[in-house]
């Protein structure tokens, strides 16, 4: 099992729920209201006036299999508007109950 962390800009929330509901990827947490800003060229996220965006986001758990094609489908939403941002990160799920 691996944990999908998907940060992203409140703008994509519809087509992300949209996306894992195609997928049939049912579980997930989301939080509606996070802050931040990218690492390489996004601009920050805080909710304030000079930086009135927000971003939101989501934690999933999937099998191994489904990992890579979870990431091509999100990377492809990513890529529509790449300003907006959108990223993943995966890590391993040792167990879970």
């Amino acid at each position: 099992m691996k944990a999908i962390f998907i940060p992203y800009n409140q703008a994509f929330k519809e087509r992300l729920v949209d996306l894992l509901d195609r997928m049939n990827i049912r579980g997930f947490t989301m939080w509606d209201t996070v802050q931040g800003r990218g690492s390489l060229r996004g601009e920050p996220h805080y909710g304030n006036h000079a930086w009135p965006t927000l971003n939101s986001a989501i934690l999933t758990v999937v099998p191994d299999n489904r990992v890579d094609d979870l990431l091509k489908q999100l990377h492809a939403l990513d890529m529509e508007k790449e300003q907006q941002g959108l990223h993943a990160f995966v890590w391993n799920i040792e167990q879970s109950i």
